[in-house]
C-alpha cells in the first residue's frame, strides 16, 4: 500500500483565493488561483489540476500498459480539456475530460499495441476513479496521425472487432 503523505496535497493561503500547493513527498510547490475575475489567474486552477491529473494517469498507464512488451512509443504528448458549464441547478461542473494522447512511434512499429490499448484505461487510477461522475473521453493516434482508438473502440486489429 502507497505512503499516505505521498498522495497529500497541502495548501495555504496566499490571498484571497490564491493557494501555495504542496504536494507530499515530492518538494514540489506550486501556486495554484482561480481565474479572473474571482483570482488572479495565477496559477493553475482546481479545474485544470484535476484535469491534469486525469491526462498525466492516462498518459502513464498507455506507458505501463506499452512497457509490459517493451515497447517504448515516446515521446508521448497529451492534451487534455475540461468541458465546464452549468448543471441542472446551475452550478459550474466538469461536464467531460476530453483527453487526446499522441505516441511517439507509428503503431506499426509497437508489438501488441491493440492489447495495451485495450487495458491501459484499467490501470489509471484517477480516471477510473473520477469516471463514475465526470465522463472521461479518451482517443489515442500514433506519430503519423492515425486514429488508433475513440473512447471504448479499439481501431487497431485485431481488436477492431470488440
Amino acid at each position: 500500500m502507497q505512503d499516505s503523505h505521498a498522495n497529500e496535497v497541502v495548501l495555504e493561503q496566499i490571498e484571497k483565493f490564491q493557494f501555495r500547493a504542496r504536494f507530499g513527498g515530492s518538494g514540489a510547490e506550486w501556486v495554484v488561483d482561480e481565474p479572473e475575475p474571482i483570482g488572479k489567474n495565477g496559477g493553475p486552477s482546481p479545474e485544470q489540476l484535476v484535469t491534469a491529473g486525469v491526462a498525466n494517469c492516462l498518459s502513464d498507464s498507455l506507458m505501463f500498459a506499452l512497457s509490459k512488451f517493451r515497447q517504448d512509443p515516446s515521446p508521448i504528448r497529451t492534451v487534455a480539456r475540461a468541458r465546464v458549464g452549468r448543471n441542472d441547478a446551475n452550478r459550474l461542473r466538469i461536464l467531460a475530460i476530453d483527453v487526446e494522447i499522441r505516441l511517439g512511434k507509428p503503431a506499426a512499429s509497437l508489438a501488441h499495441l491493440e492489447r495495451a490499448l485495450n487495458q491501459f484505461e484499467n490501470f489509471c487510477t484517477v480516471a477510473s476513479s473520477i469516471s463514475t461522475a465526470v465522463p472521461v473521453n479518451v482517443t489515442v493516434y500514433d506519430s503519423e496521425g492515425v486514429r488508433l482508438k475513440d473512447g471504448d473502440t479499439c481501431l487497431v486489429a485485431p481488436c477492431a472487432d470488440n
